[in-house]
C-alpha cells in the first residue's frame, strides 16, 4: 500500500488503475483524509470519515451545482434515509450529491471532529470540481437533525483556508454557498436535543463551548442564505431551534426561506413526497441551484 498526500492524489491514482467513480445506487467512499484524520482515535472504519459522490445519471449542465449531505443520527449514528435517498432526490434535478460519513460521539469523538469533517468535505469538493465538472461557486450543504446542526455549525464557522498549506485542499474555502437544514438541532441551550449536545460536546461541557455550537447566537451578515423546514409534531428536536434560527438570519440580513409544517414526526426525511420537497426545489430553483428544464414537474 502506498502513501497519498490527498484526495486528489486518490482521484488520479483510481484514474491510472482504470477505476471510475461509481455515482448511481452503489457509489464508493472516498477517505477525506486518505492518510488518517486529525486527532483520529485508532484506524477502524469509524475513524475514518469519507465522502461519497452521487452524480446525476443525466444532466445538461457541464458545471452542475452539488450539495454535501450530512446524515442525522444525534452524532450517535448516521441515518441512510437522510444521506443516500437525499442523495438520490438530489440528482433527479441534476444536482451532484456528495454523503458524508463523518466521525461520530458514540465512537468516542467530540467537536471539533465533526466540524473538521464537514469543512474538509466541502474543500475536497470545491477542489475537486473540475474532475466532477462541478461549479466551484455552487456547493451548498444540506443536513437533517444532528446533522442539520453540523450544517448549519459549517454555515456559521466556515473559513477562507489556509493559503500556505501543504496540503492543496486545505488552501480551499470551507464556506457553503447557500445552506438546507431539515428539523435541524440549532442550539445547544435550553432548546437543544440532549443527546446531540452530549455526544458533540461530553456531560460536562463548558459555558464556551456550549455558546459557540448555539449557532443561533454565531448568524453573521457572511452566513450563506438559508433554506429551513421543521414541523410543528416534532417532540425530539423542538420547532424552536429552526425558529431561533431564522430570526437571527433576519436580524443579520441573511436571505432565508422557513416553512413549519403542522404534521410530520421528527426524521420523516423524504416522507413520500411531503410538501417540503416541492418548497425546497423551488427555492433552489430561485437561488440557482437548479435549471428550470431539469427540475421535476411531477414533484
Amino acid at each position: 500500500m502506498f502513501a497519498l498526500k490527498s484526495v486528489g492524489t486518490l482521484i488520479l491514482a483510481m484514474s491510472l488503475l482504470g477505476t471510475s467513480l461509481p455515482a448511481q445506487e452503489h457509489p464508493s467512499p472516498i477517505p477525506l483524509w486518505p492518510n488518517g484524520a486529525p486527532g483520529a482515535l485508532g484506524d477502524e472504519k469509524t475513524d475514518r470519515p469519507t465522502l461519497t459522490p452521487y452524480l446525476p445519471a443525466k444532466t445538461t449542465s457541464t458545471r452542475q451545482a452539488a450539495m454535501v449531505v450530512f446524515p442525522g443520527g444525534g452524532y450517535g449514528g448516521l441515518a441512510r434515509h437522510e444521506g443516500h435517498d437525499y442523495a438520490l432526490w438530489l440528482n433527479e434535478s441534476g444536482i451532484a450529491a456528495f454523503v458524508v460519513h463523518y466521525r461520530l460521539g458514540s465512537k468516542g469523538y467530540r467537536h471539533p471532529a465533526m466540524l473538521q469533517d464537514a469543512a474538509r468535505a466541502v474543500r475536497t469538493v470545491r477542489s475537486q470540481a473540475g474532475h466532477w465538472k462541478i461549479d466551484p461557486q455552487r456547493i451548498g450543504v444540506m443536513g437533517s437533525s444532528a446533522g442539520g446542526h453540523l450544517a448549519s455549525t459549517l454555515l456559521t464557522h466556515h473559513d477562507q483556508g489556509i493559503p500556505d498549506d501543504g496540503d492543496p485542499i486545505e488552501r480551499v474555502s470551507s464556506r457553503p454557498d447557500l445552506g438546507i437544514l431539515c428539523y435541524p438541532v440549532i442550539s445547544m441551550g435550553a432548546i437543544t436535543h440532549q443527546g446531540s449536545k452530549r455526544n458533540l460536546l461530553g456531560d460536562q461541557p463548558e459555558e464556551k463551548l456550549v455558546w459557540l455550537l448555539s449557532n443561533e447566537l454565531q448568524v453573521t451578515p457572511e452566513t450563506p442564505p438559508t433554506f429551513l423546514w421543521h414541523t410543528v409534531e416534532d417532540q425530539a428536536v423542538l420547532v424552536e431551534n429552526s425558529l431561533a434560527f431564522a430570526s437571527a438570519l433576519r436580524r443579520a440580513g441573511v436571505l432565508f426561506d422557513l416553512h413549519i409544517y403542522q404534521n410530520g414526526r421528527h426524521g420523516i426525511g423524504l416522507a413520500n413526497g411531503h410538501p417540503w420537497t416541492n418548497d425546497c426545489l423551488f427555492w433552489l430553483t430561485e437561488r440557482g441551484f437548479i435549471d428550470e428544464q431539469e427540475r421535476p414537474s411531477h414533484r
